[in-house]
Formats: C-alpha cells, sequence, structure tokens
C-alpha cells in the first residue's frame, strides 16, 4: 500500500506547480553564490514541466536528488536551504508530500536571508498561502499531520524540526477547515 504522503499522480502535479513557484522565490540566493551551476533552476524548470503533464513521473523520480545536491556547491546557509528547497520541489513526483518540504526550506532561506528572521519567515509563508489555488490546497490537506506517519517526509527526519517543522506546521493549520 502506498504511503498517504504520496498523493496520487493528478494531485502531485498540482502541488509541484506551487513547490516550484515557492523554491523560485529564493533561487537568487542560490545563484549568487553559484551563477554558474543550473541544478537548482533545472529541478524547479522540471518540476514545473511534470506539473503540466510534460514529463512523467518515473522520470523525474529518477531525477529527483540532482537538484538537492546543488546544496554542496554553496556554503551561506541560506543559499544551502534554497537549493534544498529545489531538491524538495524536484522530488515532488515521488511523493507529494516534499511540496511542503519545498515551502519550509523556501520559508527558512528567506529567513536567513534577512535581519529580521522571523518576519521574513512568516512573510514568505503568507505569500506561499497566498499562492496555492485551491486545488492545490484540497491536495495538500489530503496528506496527514507532520509526524502522525512515518513512511515519508513527513515522518521523523530533516523536516520533522526546527523552523522547517515550524513552517510545515503553520501551513497544515491553515489547510485545517479544508480537512
Amino acid at each position: 500500500m502506498a504511503s498517504p504522503q504520496t498523493l496520487d499522480d493528478a494531485d502531485r502535479r498540482l502541488v509541484a506547480l506551487w513547490a516550484a513557484d515557492c523554491a523560485e522565490r529564493v533561487l537568487p540566493l542560490f545563484e549568487a553564490e553559484a551563477p554558474d551551476d543550473d541544478r537548482a533552476r533545472d529541478g524547479i524548470e522540471r518540476t514545473r514541466a511534470y506539473g503540466r503533464g510534460e514529463l512523467d513521473a518515473a522520470g523525474e523520480i529518477k531525477r529527483r536528488l540532482l537538484a538537492g545536491r546543488a546544496a554542496q556547491s554553496v556554503t551561506s546557509p541560506a543559499a544551502v536551504a534554497a537549493a534544498r528547497a529545489a531538491g524538495q520541489a524536484s522530488a515532488v513526483a515521488h511523493m507529494g508530500a516534499h511540496a511542503l518540504g519545498a515551502a519550509a526550506y523556501a520559508a527558512k532561506a528567506a529567513s536567513l536571508a534577512s535581519c529580521d528572521q522571523e518576519t521574513a519567515r512568516r512573510e514568505e509563508v503568507r505569500w506561499q498561502l497566498e499562492h496555492m489555488t485551491s486545488d492545490a490546497r484540497a491536495a495538500l490537506s489530503r496528506l496527514p499531520l507532520l509526524g502522525e506517519d512515518s513512511s515519508g517526509p513527513l515522518g521523523a527526519g530533516l523536516l520533522s524540526s526546527g523552523m522547517l517543522a515550524q513552517t510545515i506546521r503553520e501551513i497544515q493549520a491553515d489547510l485545517a477547515p479544508a480537512r
């Protein structure tokens, strides 16, 4: 039986577009430090193409780790988080829950790049929620809450603590009326 974090292909395509938007907002933080590394941008572009139905899930699942590896070519925490946002977006074809990872890493990148970190994080989350389509909102509301299912990115792991967890919980709380 598939994990409830997977979502069906149609829902993964919906949330892939939103995840790509979230990751792209912080991409300049990565590109300023690694202008010749196109892995993060390519991952975001492939995520959008998958969301539009131009690429299949199987091919994107095979390539899902490439964008995230771009984090190894930068050193600033904001640039690393931006690359990880692209990596999480690229993994949506594998599991829909990675869309929340993309949003959380994007919010973290925005926060780390700001003098007023908490305000920047909150503003990024507000933008993310405002730019979520009703269809993406409905799809994301079908995901288990962070920590309720261990069979994917919303289980124990990188997304389940600190700023990433706080961001995911806030997004999921906003989705609660749709639950």
